[in-house]
């Protein structure tokens, strides 16, 4: 593949991984849309934890670091890590099955 296209690559995941290490930190911790619409309506108190709340990565931090801003940073670079091994792993076996039909023909 041409160079510009890793140059590209890379680029990409490092201001991904800026925005999600870095800027994330900085967020709003006001309730978002659709807390906002529970709490205007006065039904935020039917709300229940999530069957998965009480893992590691939770609400949008890590559970153990009192620093809210590194603990979301630090939950954001693990998120775009799993995600782009996912999307590698995905691509690499759509590459596999796809070489495997073309061998085949």
């Amino acid at each position: 593949m041409d160079r510009r296209y890793w140059w590209f690559l890379g680029a990409g995941l490092l201001v991904t991984l800026v925005v999600a290490g870095v800027l994330s930190g900085f967020a709003s911790s006001e309730p978002d849309g659709l807390e906002r619409v529970a709490i205007d309506k006065g039904f935020e108190a039917t709300a229940a934890d999530h069957a998965l709340g009480d893992l590691p990565l939770a609400d949008y931090g890590i559970e153990g670091i009192e620093n809210e801003r590194v603990g979301t940073g630090i939950a954001g670079i693990i998120g775009v890590a799993v995600t782009a091994v996912a999307v590698v792993g995905l691509l690499y076996g759509a590459r596999v099955l796809i070489g495997r039909r073309t061998a085949s023909e």
